[in-house]
């Protein structure tokens, strides 16, 4: 019995070893990569472009192509424009039986959204422009999810008379 003894106190220590390379294994698992800052996974943003107005110190629009095929569902609610002192999601629709521009209510993604931020629908108006805003540059666009995610993107800007 006494050659047994020794034994007996390393099997603990071996029991140990063995749970912690376990446990170390298990978190390199379980953690995801981290996911690019300023960018939804899922999230692709097609076409953006900034319309500046025709008269300076008006509102400018942004619009874009959305896809999502996330698989986790989120809400966008808002935007930034870099270079504007403002910007508000808006919208058309019919109130008092008139169309008229209003601002946006959260908008729900899910896997498959499709949405085309155009004129006459979505889009982005840009208040209080910069005047460094000038067609032929690029402008950031920032748009604000549920959770607290940022997407953020770059779009062409062009003069009003261009397409849009």
């Amino acid at each position: 019995m006494t050659n047994s003894l020794p034994y007996l106190r390393i099997l603990p220590a071996l029991a140990l070893a063995g749970a912690a390379l376990t446990l170390t294994a298990c978190e390199e698992e379980a953690a995801p990569p981290a996911p690019a800052a300023d960018v939804v996974e899922g999230l692709t943003i097609t076409d953006p472009r900034l319309v500046l107005a025709p008269v300076s110190g008006n509102p400018a629009a942004v619009y874009f192509d959305l896809a999502y095929d996330g698989t986790r569902a989120l809400t966008l609610y808002d935007a930034e424009v870099e270079g504007a002192g403002s910007a508000t999601i808006h919208q058309f629709g019919e109130y008092d039986f008139k169309v008229q521009m209003m601002e946006a209510l959260p908008i729900p993604l899910t896997q498959g959204t499709e949405i085309a931020f155009e004129p006459g629908d979505y889009h982005v108006m840009a208040m209080e422009v910069s005047p460094e805003l000038e067609a032929g540059g690029t402008a950031k666009v920032t748009l604000k999810l549920s959770g607290g995610g940022t997407h953020s993107f770059d779009a062409e800007i062009r003069a009003a008379g261009d397409e849009r």
